[in-house]
């Protein structure tokens, strides 16, 4: 978890709001709430004052519906999505490519900031695109306010993924990006990619012009 990440949550449940964590943190209160959400606000004193007892009761009470809502929508979610089939992990994954991977160059890349989105990559090219974890590489973007090695450490943990097979760090140093932006993005972006080395039958343009074939087969049925 991030320094920033960590000091928010801690500022959280010390009982401030949003706006007041964004002052102290220069942090968005939409990653905020991507952050915090799920932890109940019980506000201190300096909020209480600051914002006036009867505007936080009606904050307090929309919070409660919210968090009813949630549990009560996650839960009709579960009954519906049942137990996946390995079809719907196979459709999933297709789903997940036709967002989220390369469709051009003929190079197999999944990019996102979320590790469950490159796990849920790396299960379906594995299971799927007859690959094992040594064909895996992976790059990393991030920003100025990162750490290298905390960021490749976090990967390759999250990843199960050797520090050694991380090809290349990227730091976005553009001036014009905003401290939010920085922020946002606690462990940057993670590119996976394929390297077939030679042992793949197919190759990895074999691979990637199948995995186009089972995009453009489900597609077209639409």
């Amino acid at each position: 978890m991030s320094p920033h990440k960590k000091r928010a949550i801690k500022l959280r449940y010390a009982g401030y709001s949003y706006g007041m964590i964004r002052e102290k943190l220069g942090i968005s209160k939409s990653t905020l709430s991507d952050w915090l959400g799920k932890i109940p606000f019980v506000p201190n004193q300096e909020v209480i004052k600051r914002v006036g007892k009867a505007r936080l009761k009606s904050a307090l009470c929309k919070q409660h519906l919210k968090f009813e809502n949630i549990k009560k929508m996650k839960a009709e979610a579960r009954v519906e999505i049942g137990k996946l089939s390995r079809r719907d992990m196979f459709m999933l994954g297709i789903g997940l490519y036709l967002g989220e991977g390369s469709k051009s160059q003929e190079q197999i890349r999944v990019a996102n900031s979320d590790p469950t989105i490159i796990k849920l990559a790396i299960r379906w090219l594995k299971e799927f695109g007859i690959i094992e974890s040594h064909h895996l590489r992976v790059a990393i973007h991030g920003y100025p306010d990162h750490d290298i090695k905390e960021l490749i450490k976090f990967w390759s943990q999250t990843l199960d993924i050797p520090a050694e097979q991380f090809i290349k760090v990227t730091i976005d140093k553009r001036e014009n990006k905003s401290s939010y932006k920085k922020r946002k993005l606690p462990y940057g972006t993670a590119h996976l990619y394929v390297r077939s080395g030679g042992t793949l039958a197919s190759g990895t343009t074999g691979l990637h012009r199948k995995i186009m074939g089972w995009i453009e087969s489900s597609t077209k049925q639409i």
